[in-house]
């Protein structure tokens, strides 16, 4: 028989009442700490502030599918983040949720492996060298994005690695259908479903327990695509996204109707170069996922002699995928990003608003990144995954930064295009060289006017120089007002060319062009747009050029929202090679450009009587 002695039975109860007092403050905590709302906005919870009591762990959640050929299906690295009073069941959250291919590091200096730009169009490019990507992080962070800002205020916060990334088993596939099912299977698993496991292969399965089920999303550039992505696939749970800055569509970052062009910053860069940047995935996996999908499925699909759009590229189009998408979206981007275009959350918001979703736009007139002001993030997330009835669907659809304004203080607008501009056509008047007109009426005279191409100039060469041969320039009278474009200008042009390919590149330009070093890229970049004149039918199927044969080239440049000072002329330069964008061709190329059969439309608020009044 065992025998306590009376110092040890005291022991025991003051051991046993202080841990069941532990126990019922948890649960007391649990209970009584909870999210809550002021002016339609979750705010900060005293009890959830605190890092150091936040409960952090990874796990892996099984997808649909098996990229990287090893007979099992991939299996998602996962992170979360959440208030400690969620672990014993009483307080279930709801969860915003980030993706990314980045979060273990991707290839360093990418000098050297870019596609070479320095060929003839149509040409078979040389050959390119290959990084690899040394895997960084550690287990069970696999970021710290969003967390100060959301685990406070309520929400439960998780990350995952893309496939073929970090921890993530699969293969990257650039836009690939992999790359919308992983992110399924990770909301499904917060909604419920029984596919999560405690390792990447045992059995040992773990559930989110926590969450409401309700999941939102958001992210920049690539981790703004994901969204998307998963979004197309009409996960239930998925109730909204804050997509920013994402790339929508791979043909239009890589690609601009049916030209090969290079999303600014990154001249030479490609589909497979993506791959190769963001494969951090186990190595003994990365010589099959290379061989089938860089070197098989990607390499055969781009391109790059034609620049034609394809099956490969349609089936990287997220807007060909719009079908079951019924996320609430708020969509974010730069009027100025010339990497990832303002034309990508365009098209996909326009496809939203027309299926009748919960849809709002913000543009900022800077570049790359630049997510909405919190006040409107967190409306957004707490109306749709908190359900609270916070009138966010009656505020205005379109937030647009004004030229001078902070990007926390946009200025709201019925929507976008600003519904109060109407389409205004502008006609070419000869001397392009130095300086044509850009006027209301088409010439009487016939004219045609010729640019030579040559890539060592410039876009900023051009439009800055008085008189050039390398481009046609054509400019409105001083502007005596301040006149307001809003939507998407387009641009007809007839032409002719002396070989059977060009390139065509056409500026919108503020002038006098500001060398001020203080200068924004809006006093001097109003919008841009490139093109194929052999795509002049078709972007899925580009013609050699008859040279001296005319033809008619149409398409849009790319959205914008900017006010024109007064004091300032709008410029239409026309040119070749854009040396910032497009390939290199050997200089000489000419276009000859037929002025009665070209016209610029802009889409300026007030229309036709704005622009008299700001030019006469």
């Amino acid at each position: 028989m065992i025998r306590l002695h009376t110092k040890s039975i005291y022991l025991f109860l003051l051991l046993t009442v202080h841990t069941l007092a532990s126990l019922a403050q948890t649960k007391q905590d649990s209970t009584s700490a909870a999210p809550f709302f002021k002016d339609g906005q979750a705010q900060i919870v005293e009890a959830f502030k605190d890092p150091a009591k936040w409960i952090r762990h990874d796990l892996w959640v099984e997808t649909s599918f098996d990229t990287d050929g090893d007979g099992k299906l991939d299996r998602m690295h996962v992170s979360v983040t959440r208030p400690y009073q969620t672990e014993h069941g009483e307080l279930k959250l709801p969860v915003i949720y980030e993706t990314s291919p980045y979060y273990a590091g991707v290839a360093g200096d990418l000098q050297g492996v870019m596609w070479d730009v320095k060929h003839e169009l149509g040409a078979t490019p040389k050959p390119r060298t290959h990084p690899n990507v040394v895997r960084t992080g550690k287990r069970p962070i696999i970021s710290n994005s969003l967390i100060r800002q959301w685990v406070p205020r309520g929400f439960i916060v998780v990350h995952s690695s893309s496939p073929g990334t970090g921890l993530s088993q699969g293969s990257p596939t650039v836009g690939g259908i992999n790359e919308s099912l992983a992110p399924k299977a990770v909301i499904e698993w917060l909604a419920g479903k029984d596919n999560g496991y405690t390792t990447p292969d045992g059995e040992e399965k773990v559930k989110a327990f926590w969450s409401t089920g309700n999941v939102g999303m958001t992210g920049t550039s690539y981790n703004g695509t994901l969204p998307i992505a998963a979004a197309t696939t009409g996960v239930d749970a998925l109730k909204a996204i804050i997509p920013v800055a994402p790339n929508t569509s791979y043909y239009h970052y890589y690609r601009s109707n049916g030209l090969v062009r290079s999303p600014g910053g990154y001249l030479g860069e490609d589909v497979d170069v993506l791959f190769d940047f963001i494969h951090s995935g186990t190595e003994d996996k990365r010589a099959y996922n290379n061989k089938t999908y860089r070197d098989g499925e990607i390499l055969n699909g781009i391109d790059r002699q034609s620049g034609d759009y394809n099956a490969f590229w349609a089936g990287r189009d997220y807007l060909n995928a719009m079908k079951n998408f019924k996320a609430a979206l708020l969509m974010a981007h730069g009027f100025n990003d010339w990497n990832v275009m303002p034309e990508h959350s365009y098209r996909i918001y326009n496809a939203a608003r027309a299926k009748g979703l919960p849809v709002q736009i913000y543009y900022h007139q800077a570049g790359h990144g630049g997510e909405p002001p919190h006040e409107m993030m967190n409306k957004w997330f707490t109306r749709f995954l908190f359900n609270i009835e916070n009138g966010v669907e009656k505020d205005p659809k379109s937030w647009i930064v004004r030229e001078n304004d902070k990007q926390n203080n946009p200025t709201p607008y019925a929507d976008y295009p600003n519904p109060a501009a109407t389409d205004v056509k502008l006609y070419l008047g000869k001397g392009g060289n130095s300086a044509g007109t850009l006027q209301l009426v088409k010439s009487a005279s016939k004219i045609k006017e010729v640019l030579v191409d040559d890539v060592a100039f410039s876009g900023k060469d051009l439009a800055s120089a008085k008189q050039s041969d390398n481009r046609l320039l054509y400019v409105s009278p001083v502007l005596k007002q301040d006149l307001h474009i809003s939507g998407i200008a387009n641009i007809s042009v007839k032409l002719a060319v002396n070989k059977p390919a060009a390139n065509f590149s056409v500026w919108l330009v503020a002038l006098p062009w500001s060398e001020d070093k203080k200068a924004k890229i809006t006093d001097n970049i109003i919008t841009r747009g490139w093109a194929d004149p052999q795509n002049y039918n078709s972007i899925t199927k580009g013609v050699p050029l008859k040279p001296g044969k005319f033809y008619d080239l149409k398409f849009d440049l790319q959205p914008d929202d900017q006010v024109i000072p007064a004091g300032k002329q709008i410029g239409l330069m026309l040119f070749s090679s854009d040396k910032e964008f497009t390939l290199w061709p050997q200089a000489g190329t000419e276009i000859i450009v037929d002025l009665n059969g070209t016209s610029l439309t802009l889409p300026i608020v007030g229309g036709k009587e704005s622009f008299v009044k700001a030019t006469e």
